[in-house]
């Protein structure tokens, strides 16, 4: 689906169609084309009728690219990330928006699930303003409310670890290690994200492109300075993972130790039973005890325990219990 946004003559409205000439920058008009899951015969109006590089159009359909900025002369090529963390699920994923940025207008390919897309464009229906500031500052605009949806998703995974951690100081478990595993996992891919984005806006708050003027600057450095606390967080994040999966190990290092400790104190326990049992058993003749046959085998019994009641004291007396 595909829709344009137009602003000429002091009014915002929505067109079914693109008209060639409201690219020129002669036009006085600033065009808004927002393709959500485009075909390829909407694909060919980036190339077409835009006149995109075809490698450009190419990372912008399959829509996998990596967070970068890129200068085509005349106009620029942005791909920035959405998350969506379903902490329930345990999922963790990413979107890429592409956007094609010009004098006269801006172009934004995705999904059609981007709510940052969705929130500008209700705006843009219902005043006029958003779209009179220019090409940049819708831009803005847009990168600017998919930051703002960033700071959620980075509280419900915070609050994850926060559960894990506290999980892995109470339970006495080791089904935690794959919930370990998976939060770090989306931790790594967090900081994959957030790092290069910050160093995408950080290219266009240093006016790096002629495209973008001061004042445009000062409002992508306010961006890049929250991607930059992000990237900061997600190292935080990742050193608490790596201090929580260490901590899970040594526990369950620990619960090893004290369980063969444990067995070893038993086979310990029944080595004097085995030896006994073994003497008397053997075919040989052996001293007599005192008393019959039935007291002796209660005077080996009391022999055997308390073999096992001394040797239980000794290792209690040297810490070993």
């Amino acid at each position: 689906m595909t829709r344009f946004f137009v602003h000429r003559n002091g009014a915002t409205a929505q067109a079914d169609a693109l008209d060639r000439a409201w690219l020129s920058p002669d036009s006085g008009v600033v065009v808004w084309a927002d393709f959500a899951e485009p075909t390829a015969d909407e694909g060919r109006l980036l190339t077409d009728v835009f006149g995109f590089h075809e490698l450009a159009v190419e990372s912008a359909l399959q829509r996998e690219a990596h967070p970068k900025v890129e200068s085509y002369g005349s106009y620029l090529y942005l791909v920035l990330h959405g998350i969506n963390f379903q902490s329930d699920q345990h999922l963790f994923d990413t979107h890429d928006t592409d956007f094609f940025v010009g004098p006269g207008y801006l172009v934004t390919v995705h999904d059609g699930r981007r709510r940052s897309i969705a929130h500008v464009a209700e705006l843009c229906g219902r005043t006029g303003h958003i779209l009179a500031e220019g090409p940049v500052a819708l831009l803005h605009r847009i990168v600017d409310t998919m930051v703002d949806h960033y700071r959620p998703e980075y509280d419900e995974l915070e609050d994850r670890l926060d559960d894990i951690e506290k999980a892995v100081i109470q339970s006495r478990g080791s089904e935690l290690m794959g919930d370990i595993l998976a939060v770090k996992r989306d931790i790594s891919m967090l900081r994959r994200i957030v790092v290069p984005q910050r160093d995408a806006v950080g290219r266009l708050a240093r006016r790096e492109f002629e495209i973008i003027n001061q004042e445009m600057a000062y409002r992508f450095r306010d961006v890049y300075d929250q991607f930059a606390r992000m990237a900061e967080d997600a190292i935080v994040f990742q050193d608490r993972v790596t201090g929580i999966l260490d901590a899970h190990l040594a526990s369950v290092s620990n619960r090893l130790a004290d369980v063969s400790r444990l067995l070893a104190v038993i086979a310990t326990l029944f080595g004097p039973l085995t030896v006994i049992t073994g003497l008397f058993g053997m075919n040989v003749p052996l001293p007599s005890l005192v008393g019959s046959g039935t007291a002796q085998f209660w005077e080996i019994l009391a022999v055997m325990l308390l073999s096992c009641g001394g040797m239980y004291w000794w290792f209690r007396r040297a810490g070993w219990l």
